[in-house]
């Protein structure tokens, strides 16, 4: 069999749909906590977006990263696993054996998968945004918005995903689209390191070595750990990324990622760059098991490889 394998492909493209079903309305509360304003703490968001928008709050916009988030997941666990083969592979004498993960290798794939999720990940990170937080409660006061902001802001800026492409495009550009990528590259980028990484060592920890492939509980667990690291370690520049993308709805207000970094810290502090860590790392658990999970037993049962 070649280095290149589709299977990494379509496995990936059903562990991210059930990530996303797992994680989609603690994502909502995620964004809400770090880009909108009136939220203490995670749970008076929770109460405040089911006794406003009731539970249908936490799933707004959801079908658009249903779609696009399996596909974004499928590229990206498809480029890793491809990618970390090929590594392993060349740097074998046996290409047909299974070569030990090397650490340099495993670091070096998930820099490709997180340059290349960039590309595809900031509009559907920007779209699934600026839905979930176009009800949002604006502070003119503090926001300085202008008038047509004014008059709108009780209004929903967008009436559905394909409405808020078409209204980027129109108001924005096709740059409009890729609005906080910077901030993305800096958070995915060491975010996918240590997302894959942890979970490739813990796996073969917890594996015994008479075990070919690790068990469904052992892929739980670590894909688990892995999130809430990954998610917990990422939660500075999600932020900053968040507030990016969520700028736009009714004004713009910041220039750029150095910027909004300037802004947030003048406003609220260095803990505003640690807002809905908490969130971040709980809901990382279950969506990165989903996945993880999702991955590994249906790219065995593609390759009928079930046991």
């Amino acid at each position: 069999m070649g280095s290149f394998q589709l299977e990494d492909f379509a496995a990936g493209w059903i562990g991210g749909a059930a990530s996303v079903i797992i994680g989609y309305p603690l994502d909502t509360v995620k964004t809400r906590l770090q880009a909108g304003v009136g939220y203490g703490n995670t749970l008076s968001c929770i109460r405040a977006v089911y006794r406003k928008e009731s539970v249908f709050g936490f799933f707004k916009g959801m079908s658009f990263p249903l779609a696009s988030i399996a596909v974004y997941n499928s590229v990206v666990f498809g480029v890793f696993s491809n990618t970390q083969r090929f590594l392993s592979q060349n740097h074998s004498r046996e290409p047909e054996a299974s070569p030990p993960h090397t650490l340099s290798n495993l670091l070096l794939a998930s820099v490709v998968a997180g340059v290349v999720s960039v590309g595809l990940g900031t509009p559907v990170d920007l779209i699934k945004i600026r839905l979930q937080m176009q009800t949002q409660p604006f502070r003119e006061t503090n926001l300085s918005l202008k008038p047509r902001a004014v008059a709108h802001r009780e209004q929903p800026a967008y009436q559905g995903p394909v409405h808020c492409v078409a209204t980027i495009m129109r108001t924005e550009g096709l740059a409009g689209l890729y609005r906080g990528a910077s901030a993305m590259l800096l958070r995915d980028v060491p975010g996918y390191c240590l997302y894959f990484i942890p979970y490739v060592l813990l796996t073969d920890w917890i594996t015994p070595e008479a075990r070919a492939d690790p068990s469904p509980c052992a892929v739980w667990l670590a894909g688990g750990m892995a999130g809430a690291i990954s998610w917990g370690t990422a939660t500075p520049m999600d932020v900053v990324k968040s507030r990016l993308q969520a700028d736009g709805v009714y004004l713009n207000k910041y220039k750029g990622v150095l910027d909004c970094i300037s802004q947030s810290y003048q406003k609220d502090g260095l803990k505003v760059f640690f807002r809905g860590i908490t969130v971040n790392t709980v809901r990382g658990f279950p969506m990165s098991a989903a996945m993880f999970l999702g991955y590994e037993l249906s790219l065995r049962a593609i390759r009928g490889d079930v046991r």
